[in-house]
């Protein structure tokens, strides 16, 4: 015994060129979008891109910010590691990676024997013998923070060693 299948006949009532819209099966299936569908799309992403971006951006600046506070701390090691073996503090940063011409000089003290610099690309700065907030230092190293100039707020603060002190 054979069984007929019966076959449903395709129901494409209309179709019109110019918005591709069609009845298939008793609805109506467009084949694109319309403006208004678009432009409720763009401004849902643009909500999203508006609450998600600030968050994200107060991450990136703050990461920065303790970047550079890591560095410096490696420096400030670096820079006490030296005075230990030649009994003063060095001229400037390059003499940790770079004999200066001193014979007790037993470095580079930092590894990889390079001077990083801060997330804002400039190089640290480092003054010997200085008072910062009120203290007085043996030494300071010092990022300007992102405009690259002294002073500032927020992430154009300064960031100094200090601030890596307990006391």
């Amino acid at each position: 015994m054979c069984q007929v299948m019966e076959e449903r006949p395709r129901m494409i009532l209309f179709k019109n060129d110019k918005t591709q819209n069609r009845f298939v099966k008793g609805g109506l299936r467009r084949t694109s979008f319309t403006l208004i569908e678009l432009m409720i799309v763009l401004v849902i992403l643009g909500l999203l891109g508006a609450i998600v971006g600030p968050q994200f951006l107060g991450k990136v600046e703050k990461a920065e910010r303790q970047s550079a506070k890591t560095q410096i701390d490696l420096l400030s090691s670096s820079v006490k590691d030296y005075y230990l073996d030649v009994n003063e503090y060095p001229p400037n940063l390059k003499a940790l990676v770079k004999n200066p011409g001193n014979e007790k000089w037993d470095g580079p003290y930092l590894d990889p024997p390079k001077l990083p610099e801060d997330p804002w690309d400039e190089p640290y700065k480092y003054k010997k013998d200085v008072t910062v907030q009120g203290r007085h230092l043996d030494f300071d190293i010092v990022s300007y923070g992102a405009d690259n100039s002294p002073g500032g707020e927020g992430k154009n603060e300064d960031i100094h060693r200090i601030s890596l002190d307990d006391n």
